[in-house]
């Protein structure tokens, strides 16, 4: 183990990039290969591997653009909080010992860490690692952790073979040897020493009941996470199809969330049937609108995927006649430039260079318009996609628009119902022949039918301003997919067709310096 570093005097530091130069010089390649990176410049994407210890470094700062390190040290420092490494997410091995680290933290993005030193730190509890689950070795060695029960909490680190945590308060428990063994069943190494299977077998007996109902609740909280990702996927589905949360009351009960006058208007005579009526129906023609969004989207997806489909088969078809066709050129050339420099007289052999050459202008003029008809056969295979997909998502647009429009004519006739029942108790309330009790607040709305009307209307522009937005969510996502997969059908295809032209080009070049190294050594014989 390394041994801290006495700073007495000296200045902290924070990492600047004086710092960071220095240092890839010092660890890059030396000598002339040194030298020349020095004078262009070394860039910090290239660099894998950084040792940033013994620099009495306080603070963790600009090592965002080393994005693809795999290999970081910074032990013996004075470090005191673990930060600004979340741009290094391609890092495997991490020291940060000896430092006066307190809590572990910061360590969220470093998804592929598998070798993690806090030794000799100021850390009292193992936490904030959930992210790591790639860790196979831990050193916490030499910090404040007193409580055996704390080392529960890496048994959610299923590839960590090799942990260290001697030094510890901990430790100086009887029971601790046995309690990790017990916990930690996948665990090779423990303090620098194998964990033999007697130990392990002793720990498990004696730790039995325990670790049974440690694995129960860690059942539970499987299976709930499990559940909870099903759950996600579905919802990520539902808006692919763009009808997320209207296989439910979501939409309905979004319309009165934000609407401040429905809480004073359900206190009306007749609201709460009126209401659970508007409700059913209303909800009704969303679940409608769900289970027709969901058919559609398999039918898009279909579509998409018989697609592509045939367009795979075509270029495969023209690849196949295109490898036929060069392999019958080979064959029918084969052994004619070994012919050529071997014969003796040089009319034969000019005749024949002649002739080679013509073969690859044919060859060259073969090849491209096979590829032209390729992309003449793609145009109108992209075409009838084009149509088939504008034709899907029209169609599925208007009949979203079909039943948004039933929701407006349900809060229409909702609201005119709701007007006419406020009218009437305003009438009442002016007679004297309204005796419900209603609580004051709702009994300000009735001071003048302007009064009641203009809440009546306001409820109702909120109503309908939330279905207006849906539905303008939904055509709008809808046109965008229909943009963003025609985009990305075209792009394809120009990508394609760019690699296949300089393909050929690549060969048929290859085949005319052939040839012309062959000319040149005859006009030197």
């Amino acid at each position: 183990m390394k041994m801290s570093r006495l700073y007495d005097s000296i200045e902290p530091n924070v990492i600047d990039e004086k710092m960071l130069q220095k240092a890839v010089e010092e660890q890059g390649p030396q000598e002339e290969l040194g030298q020349l990176a020095k004078r262009e410049g070394i860039d910090y994407k290239d660099v894998l591997e950084l040792q940033l210890d013994f620099r009495n470094i306080l603070k963790i700062d600009n090592l965002w653009q080393f994005v693809n390190l795999t290999k970081l040290q910074l032990d013996n420092n004075i470090i005191e909080k673990i930060e600004s490494l979340d741009s290094l997410v391609h890092l495997v091995w991490l020291d940060l010992s000896f430092n006066n680290i307190e809590v572990i933290e910061g360590l969220e993005s470093l998804v592929k860490l598998q070798d993690l030193s806090l030794y000799n730190n100021r850390i009292s509890k193992i936490e904030n690692l959930d992210t790591l689950q790639e860790l196979q070795v831990f050193s916490i060695g030499n910090n404040n952790i007193t409580a055996l029960e704390n080392v529960v909490y890496l048994r959610k680190f299923k590839n960590l073979r090799t942990l260290n945590l001697t030094g510890n308060p901990l430790c100086e428990n009887e029971q601790y040897s046995m309690f990790i063994a017990a916990h930690l069943p996948d665990l090779v190494y423990l303090d620098f020493r194998l964990v033999d299977e007697n130990t392990r077998e002793v720990a498990e007996m004696k730790y039995q009941y325990a670790i049974d109902e440690l694995k129960q609740g860690e059942a539970q909280v499987l299976a709930k996470l499990e559940e909870e990702q099903a759950k996600e996927k579905e919802l990520e589905y539902h808006k692919a199809a763009y009808v997320e949360y209207l296989n439910g009351p979501f939409l309905f009960e979004s319309m009165y969330a934000e609407d401040t006058e429905a809480v004073r208007l359900a206190y009306l005579p007749g609201m709460a049937d009126l209401l659970e009526t508007y409700k059913n129906k209303f909800v009704s023609i969303c679940e409608n609108l769900f289970a027709y969004g969901l058919k559609e989207h398999e039918k898009r997806q279909a579509e998409v995927s018989t697609f592509y489909e045939c367009l795979e088969e075509a270029i495969q078809d023209s690849q196949r006649q295109g490898i036929q066709i060069i392999l019958d050129f080979e064959n029918y050339n084969e052994g004619l430039l070994d012919l050529i420099q071997n014969t003796s007289s040089l009319e034969i052999a000019e005749s024949k260079l002649v002739k080679y050459n013509e073969d690859i202008s044919q060859l060259s003029d073969t090849l491209m318009t096979l590829e032209m008809q390729m992309v003449d056969q793609l145009e109108e295979i992209i075409k009838d996609f084009e149509r088939n997909i504008a034709d899907q998502v029209s169609t599925f647009i208007e009949n979203v628009q079909g039943m948004m429009v039933q929701c407006r004519d349900l809060e229409n006739h909702h609201h005119e119902k709701l007007l006419e029942i406020a009218i009437n108790t305003l009438e009442k309330i002016v007679k004297s022949e309204f005796d419900e009790d209603m609580p004051d607040d709702v009994r300000l709305l009735f001071v003048d039918k302007d009064t009641i009307v203009n809440a009546v209307n306001a409820s109702h522009d909120i109503h309908l301003l939330k279905i207006d937005n849906r539905e303008d969510d939904i055509i709008t996502k809808a046109n965008s997919w229909s943009s963003s997969v025609i985009d990305e059908v075209h792009k394809k295809e120009i990508s394609r067709n760019r690699n296949r032209v300089r393909e050929i080009n690549q060969y048929i070049d290859h085949l005319q310096e052939e040839l012309d190294n062959m000319e040149s050594l005859e006009q030197m014989e």
